[in-house]
């Protein structure tokens, strides 16, 4: 019985196949990603509850708890994602430039009452 070398050989003319380079993603692509799964479901289970004739107000509480318990147990790695960009966007030294005026502004006006 052939390999899948010895078919990749026969047909392609070399033995292993080019693997694709993964291009990195934006961190903004994660949040994208991952609200528009958790809207999805949403919407779906809302869709679905309202055809089975749930009152409406239950539908949209009943099709937010799904929505949520789907995504904390199936979608992790776009949770985890997100919650990594979070990460990165806080600790670096340079996210808000003007940030410390605003705090010592604020300080300043919640200082003279």
């Amino acid at each position: 019985m052939p390999t899948l070398d010895s078919w990749l050989l026969h047909f392609h003319g070399r033995r292993k196949l080019p693997v694709p380079r993964l291009v990195p993603v934006k961190p903004s692509r994660y949040w994208l990603v991952y609200t528009l799964i958790r809207v999805g479901l949403f919407a779906v289970a809302l869709a679905g509850l309202l055809l089975l004739g749930v009152d409406p107000w239950i539908s949209a509480i009943a099709a937010a708890v799904i929505g949520l318990c789907v995504s904390y147990i199936f979608f992790r790695g776009q949770r985890d994602a997100v919650a990594t960009s979070i990460v990165k966007v806080r600790a670096a030294p340079n996210r808000d430039l003007d940030n410390d005026l605003e705090n010592e502004a604020l300080d300043r006006f919640e200082g003279d009452r």
